[in-house]
C-alpha cells in the first residue's frame, strides 16, 4: 500500500477540520423510533438552501467571507452565515450531516449517513450556474450505485431532500422570457420535478420530501425597491402556482407508486409563519424587520462577499446576523433557517419522513 504524501494528509486534516462541528447535532433533545422505519442516510438534491459545500471555490460567494462566520467560522461553501436547511433537516432525523458530493473520497467514512449532492444556483433545468443540474445530480447517485458505492439495498434505509428554491425562475426573468408564457413555464418546471422525484425513488430512496417554493417576492432582492417594507405580491401570486402544480405532481406520485413516499416540505408557509412572527419568536428573537438583510453590496455593482481589485470589501455587514431572518438578498442566516425549522409549518411536514 503506498504512504500517504504530506500534502494528502494535509488535505484530509483541512477537511475533517471544517467539517467537525456537524458531528453536533443541530437540534436540541434526541428523536425516539419505538416501531417502523428509522431513516439511516440522507440524500440531498437541488440548490443553495441546501448545498453544504459543493460549488467550486473559485465561483461562488458561500467560499468568500463573511460567509460562515456563524458556522463553522469561516467560509465553508454554505450560502449563509452558518446551518442551512440541510443541517436542521439532518438533526431531526438524527442523522450526521451528509458531507457535499465533491468530498466523497476525502471523507469516504462519511459515506454512511448520505451525500449532499446540491450544488447552488441550479436548477431543473441548466440555469447560469456552471454547475450541475438536478439531473445530472441524480445521475451522480446512479453511477454510485452502479460502482457499488452504495449497495442498492442500502437505500431502503435512505430518505431525500429535494430543493428547489427558484433559480429556474430567475433565469426565465433573466432570459426575457415573457409574462403570458411565465405559466406554461412554471408547468414544465414542476413537470420535471416531478421526473426528477420519480427517479430518485426508483433508485431506492424510500422517502423523499420536496420542498415548496419560499415566498420569492419576499426575498430582500425584490423588497428592495420598497425599502424591505413589503413583498411583491406579483411574485408570490407566481409562487402560489407553482406550489399548487407541486402538491398535485406529488399527489399524483403517491398514487402511481401506491405508496406515500413523497411529500411536499411546507417551506412557503414556514416562511409566513416567521414573517408573521406568530409562533416563530418561542424559540428564536423577533426578527425586527424580517425583509431586510444583514449582509449586502455598498452598490447595485456589488453583493455580499464582494471585494474590489485592491481587495477592499464592497459590502456592509450587520452587527449581530441572529438578529436578521435573512443573510443576504437570497438566502436565510442560520437562525433563519433556525426560526423556519421551528415553525408549525415546518415540523409538521417534517413527521411525513415517518
Amino acid at each position: 500500500m503506498d504512504t500517504p504524501t504530506p500534502l494528502f494528509s494535509l488535505l484530509c486534516f483541512f477537511l475533517f477540520s471544517l467539517f467537525l462541528g456537524e458531528e453536533q447535532h443541530v437540534v436540541e433533545g434526541s428523536r425516539v423510533w419505538t416501531f417502523g422505519f428509522r431513516p439511516k442516510m440522507l440524500f440531498v438534491f437541488g440548490d443553495s438552501y441546501a448545498d453544504t459545500g459543493n460549488n467550486r471555490k473559485a465561483l461562488a460567494s458561500s467560499w468568500k467571507l463573511p460567509y460562515g462566520i456563524t458556522f463553522p467560522g469561516k467560509p465553508a461553501g454554505r450560502f449563509s452565515d452558518g446551518r442551512v436547511l440541510t443541517d436542521f433537516i439532518a438533526g431531526y432525523l438524527a442523522i450526521k450531516t451528509p458531507v457535499p458530493y465533491r468530498y466523497r473520497k476525502e471523507l469516504g467514512g462519511r459515506l454512511k449517513y448520505g451525500l449532499n449532492f446540491a450544488y447552488g444556483g441550479t436548477g431543473v433545468f441548466d440555469t447560469p450556474a456552471p454547475e450541475p443540474n438536478m439531473t445530472t445530480q441524480i445521475d451522480f447517485l446512479q453511477q454510485l450505485l452502479n460502482d457499488s458505492v452504495y449497495p442498492k439495498r442500502a437505500l431502503k434505509t435512505s430518505v431525500a431532500l429535494v430543493s428547489l428554491a427558484g433559480n429556474d425562475y430567475s433565469n426565465y426573468i433573466a432570459t426575457n422570457g415573457s409574462t403570458a408564457g411565465f405559466p406554461v413555464f412554471i408547468g414544465r418546471v414542476v413537470n420535471q420535478m416531478k421526473v426528477n422525484l420519480k427517479r430518485i425513488h426508483n433508485l431506492g430512496v424510500r422517502k423523499i420530501a420536496a420542498s415548496a417554493l419560499q415566498p420569492l417576492g419576499c426575498l430582500p432582492r425584490s423588497t428592495a425597491q420598497f425599502s424591505f417594507e413589503q413583498c411583491n405580491e406579483s411574485e408570490n401570486a407566481l409562487v402560489g402556482l407553482h406550489n399548487q402544480l407541486l402538491a398535485q405532481a406529488v399527489n399524483d406520485l403517491n398514487k402511481e407508486t401506491n405508496s406515500s413516499s413523497f411529500f411536499v416540505l411546507d417551506i412557503y408557509n414556514a416562511f409566513w409563519n416567521v414573517f408573521n412572527q406568530k409562533q416563530a419568536h418561542q424559540v428564536s428573537p423577533t426578527f425586527v424587520n424580517p425583509f431586510e438583510p444583514c449582509c449586502v453590496g455598498v452598490s447595485a455593482a456589488f453583493s455580499c462577499g464582494s471585494v474590489d481589485e485592491n481587495g477592499v470589501k464592497q459590502y456592509t455587514l450587520c452587527s449581530n446576523p441572529k438578529s436578521k431572518f435573512f443573510w443576504d438578498t437570497v438566502h436565510p442566516t442560520e437562525q433563519g433557517w433556525r426560526a423556519v425549522y421551528s415553525t408549525p409549518a415546518l415540523q409538521s411536514s417534517l413527521k411525513q419522513f415517518w
